[in-house]
């Protein structure tokens, strides 16, 4: 009888916040694009309507060999800043998880420091090039 009351009460309707706070943000988002689209300055320069890459000036064949020093070290940041988010869980229901969830992160923090480990001997922090 349970499932059954479980059934009856999820109805619709109970999405409708989900619904409304998806349509409140698209909303938002089409509004300002088209109020800065409208509304901003359009000055287009020379100097403006150039590619712009990273901080890298464009200069001939794009197929042309660069180095991926920068790019190596943005996706490491990137895939380390994903693995320190995972510990706000952790620091929300320390409490409640107990000896057990302390080595889990333990555990956690070792596979971290293990590829933190492995990226500095592989050599992707310097920059001698």
């Amino acid at each position: 009888m349970n499932i059954l009351m479980l059934v009856a009460t999820n109805t619709p309707f109970n999405y409708f916040p989900v619904v409304l706070q998806l349509v409140v943000a698209v909303g938002f988002v089409v509004i300002m694009m088209a109020a800065t689209h409208l509304l901003g300055p359009k000055r287009r320069t020379k100097d403006k309507l150039i590619n712009f890459e990273s901080g890298i000036p464009s200069i001939g064949n794009a197929r042309q060999p660069m180095g991926i020093k920068y790019f190596l070290v943005a996706i490491l940041f990137v895939l380390f800043d994903v693995e320190v988010i995972f510990f706000y869980p952790y620091a929300v229901n320390f409490k409640s998880l107990g000896l057990e969830g302390f080595y889990a992160v333990l555990l956690f923090v070792a596979f971290f420091f293990c590829g933190f480990y492995y990226i500095i001997k592989k050599g992707a922090l310097e920059w001698e090039d």
